[in-house]
């Protein structure tokens, strides 16, 4: 640094000092009530030699050793602040960034855009045998011929000639007197054919 050792420097400068952002620093100050840097006017924040040394130990602690933040608050009630400063880097060492690193993570992502060719592909594959179904489809169209041949149903037409029937109704077709005997085995027949006659008169009406 171009500064003497003793000036205070701004988070900006402690951020590149240490290689990490200055919402880091905040955040540090929010978590370890042993960070006191000088705040001026406006809440600007100017940081003093020991300041930075502590940062620099709690960083190693975070970073470095991996022992979390409830770790490095016990270190500091236990063992004290000269302790963990003790542990930072020289004021006159910079360390490396550590952004650009976490930024490469993001690199691989960009490969997966190529299996979406092969999604395409196989997207298109399906659609070949999709388009069969509507032919299997049409088939059916063809069934409702079927009704019609079983709509032509023959109305019986013997009613206008010679009763069909046989036995009892042939014989009472022909006569002209009837005795009670032959009367009561013609009843169930004629019976029959008022009813036949009665659906065709309705149908014919309908």
């Amino acid at each position: 640094m171009s500064k003497s050792p003793d000036a205070f420097r701004t988070i900006s400068e402690v951020a590149d000092w240490l290689g990490v952002q200055a919402h880091v620093l905040r955040f540090w100050e929010s978590r370890f009530n042993q960070v006191k840097p000088v705040k001026r006017a406006g809440g600007r924040r100017y940081y003093r030699p020991n300041d930075m040394r502590l940062l620099g130990g709690i960083k190693k602690l975070l970073h470095e050793d991996g022992i979390t933040i409830k770790g490095v608050q016990r270190i500091l009630r236990e063992q004290g602040v000269a302790h963990v400063a003790a542990l930072s880097q020289g004021l006159d060492e910079v360390a490396e960034p550590e952004t650009p690193q976490n930024d490469s993570v993001v690199v691989p992502f960009t490969s997966k855009s190529a299996p979406a060719s092969e999604q395409i592909d196989l997207d298109l594959g399906d659609s070949a045998p999709k388009s069969k179904p509507p032919q299997a489809a049409e088939a059916p169209q063809a069934k409702p011929a079927v009704p019609e041949q079983a709509a032509p149903q023959p109305e019986p037409e013997y009613l206008d000639e010679n009763p069909l029937l046989g036995g009892i109704a042939t014989q009472a077709w022909n006569r002209t007197e009837f005795d009670d005997q032959l009367l009561k085995q013609i009843a169930p027949v004629a019976k029959d054919l008022r009813a036949v006659l009665n659906r065709i008169e309705n149908r014919s009406a309908g």
